[in-house]
């Protein structure tokens, strides 16, 4: 079990980086980083989170807009579509022409609990769709949506176009953190489509997907950590008080051990989970919820001390300490819940899910 980075992983992480520095939308983003590689459904394992890392320690909104776009749907498709299917949607979001969202969840913000109610009828040479999608992510600004749900007594993915008739996207939500994120809830009334959208899954699909998903989060939960910590250390250097840098006291230092030792302990968790799941190792699930709740919670917790690090500088809005502080409860609540996430980790370590 080798965590190590290669030459190629680090070159695609600095890649990444410097694609991503100074863009400010997903229409200028996407293609920058479809000519690194970084959106190509392949990419999996300890090299996927590397990255994923990379990009959302520089704007956790941003990533999560790609991540749902070209990883979920893109893996998605690449899973289940035909060869049809992936040329024509899986090749422009991997090459970041267009922008996709995936609709999974209806009453709230995770299926763990909740069976599919989205169903569609075949009609004719095609199928009509019906049914609601709350929290969808790239919803406001999607050109293709892939909704999960039923037809008859199969899963399935629907790709319904933006201006499809009978579908409505409601305004993009306002949220506590991940600012800029285009989340909404979309109704499907009547939505009919021909037989070519309609992607056929497996059963173990919302399992796939969810992990997928979880994945995502955990990375975000990495990206924040960095991107607080990086700050706290540096003002930690440079901010002067009492006539030293404030690093000299042991209080600071203490602090910025103990968000250290979080931040790299997430990491080892997050690369142990990917690595598990590169392999379809069967304690791959259960590693992922394990990494889910350390994660997530993890990048509250350095966010908060890089504030009191921070003190006045990092009361104030725009710096990479308060964004983190206020978006690590999405992937928090996000995906499976960190509290559904510990019942099942409980279960898994009783032998119930064996």
């Amino acid at each position: 079990m080798n965590f190590d980075f290669t030459t190629e992983d680090r070159a695609l992480f600095e890649a990444v980086r410097q694609a991503a520095a100074g863009r400010e939308g997903l229409p200028e983003l996407l293609p920058a980083l479809a000519y690194t590689g970084y959106l190509n459904p392949e990419l999996s394992g300890t090299t996927l989170m590397g990255a994923m890392e990379a990009l959302a320690s520089l704007d956790p909104a941003l990533f999560l807009g790609v991540e749902m776009s070209a990883r979920l749907l893109g893996r998605a498709l690449a899973r289940w579509g035909s060869p049809a299917q992936r040329a024509r949607w899986g090749a422009p979001l991997a090459q970041g022409t267009w922008i996709g969202a995936l609709a999974l969840s209806e009453q709230g913000m995770n299926v763990d609990n909740e069976p599919l109610a989205t169903q569609a009828r075949r009609e004719g040479d095609g199928v009509r769709l019906e049914g609601a999608k709350s929290y969808v992510v790239n919803a406001p600004v999607a050109d293709w949506i892939g909704v999960v749900g039923r037809l008859e007594d199969r899963p399935a993915l629907f790709m319904v176009a933006r201006d499809a008739p009978g579908l409505t996207v409601e305004a993009a939500l306002r949220t506590l953190g991940t600012d800029g994120l285009p989340i909404a809830g979309l109704t499907l009334a009547a939505v009919r489509l021909p037989a070519a959208q309609v992607v056929l899954l497996t059963d173990d699909h919302l399992e796939v997907l969810r992990l997928w998903e979880n994945q995502v989060l955990i990375a975000a939960a990495l990206g924040m950590q960095a991107a607080a910590l990086a700050q706290a250390r540096d003002y930690a250097k440079a901010h002067r008080t009492g006539g030293r840098p404030i690093i000299a006291y042991q209080e600071v230092g203490f602090k910025l051990a103990e968000m250290l030792t979080l931040h790299q302990t997430s990491q080892l968790y997050a690369y142990r989970a990917a690595w598990a799941a590169d392999r379809n190792a069967k304690e791959a699930q259960g590693l992922t919820w394990c990494a889910k709740v350390f994660c997530t919670e993890a990048a509250e917790r350095v966010a908060g001390e890089a504030l009191r690090i921070l003190g006045g500088a990092g009361y104030q809005s725009g710096g990479a300490a308060e964004q983190a502080y206020r978006s690590a409860k999405y992937p928090q609540i996000a995906g499976t819940s960190t509290e559904i996430a510990r019942v099942k980790i409980g279960d898994e370590a009783l032998g119930y899910l064996n």
